[in-house]
């Protein structure tokens, strides 16, 4: 009996050790389903990725701080794209994200840095994707090194990280004094706009 666990937990080990030289991949679970699901491929010896934030809910007496998905119904794993049945079958997985009937790894890039910003501790939320702008690097603080675009939004600036796969982004309050260009400014304005609400992007 000890033998058979401690073989079960050698083969963990080696897959979770040999998931490091797999990319990632996004997969798309049911709804209020992820940390069940993250919890079931950590078991497996997965490695798992479930980004979350903290978002403020009224309760009938109070306002209270919960923990939720930062990209809601998905999480991200890194497995053998030629071994994904176990993925497929785990209860709460609906599908791999991909393209032409195959399964599409995620930018290593872009999930290092949703980690960082994830693990930093500072302050952020969901955010509508933005398919292309103008991109700044931070230059200290934190978050050093992260790449994004720049928007400001009512006078506060922030940097926007995106998931290009699933078209989703993130955005994170910066100090406009801690970034750099990493290209020359632009500018877009619509047509028509509020002064107030205009997002300012700066360039690639």
């Amino acid at each position: 009996m000890t033998e058979n666990l401690k073989l079960e937990s050698d083969a963990t080990d080696f897959k979770r050790q040999s998931c490091d030289v797999f990319p990632w991949f996004a997969l798309q679970v049911r709804t209020r389903q992820e940390a069940s699901v993250a919890q079931q491929l950590n078991g497996q010896g997965y490695e798992k990725f479930l980004p979350l934030y903290k978002l403020r809910k009224r309760w009938s007496d109070r306002i209270k701080e919960v923990n939720t998905p930062l990209f809601p119904g998905y999480l991200f794993c890194r497995f053998n794209p030629q071994d994904r049945l176990p993925i497929l079958k785990t209860p709460g997985v609906i599908q791999i994200v991909g393209f032409n009937n195959g399964p599409t790894a995620v930018d290593e890039a872009e999930i290092r840095s949703i980690q960082t910003l994830v693990t930093a501790g500072v302050p952020h939320q969901p955010w509508p994707f933005l398919a292309a702008g103008d991109r700044v690097r931070i230059e200290s603080g934190p978050l050093l090194g992260l790449e994004g675009i720049l928007i400001d939004v009512k006078r506060s600036h922030r940097l926007v990280l995106s998931v290009t796969l699933l078209q989703r982004s993130v955005a994170v309050e910066i100090d406009s004094a801690l970034i750099t260009a990493i290209s020359p400014t632009r500018l877009r304005q619509p047509e028509k706009s509020n002064p107030q609400d205009q997002q300012v992007l700066a360039s690639v």
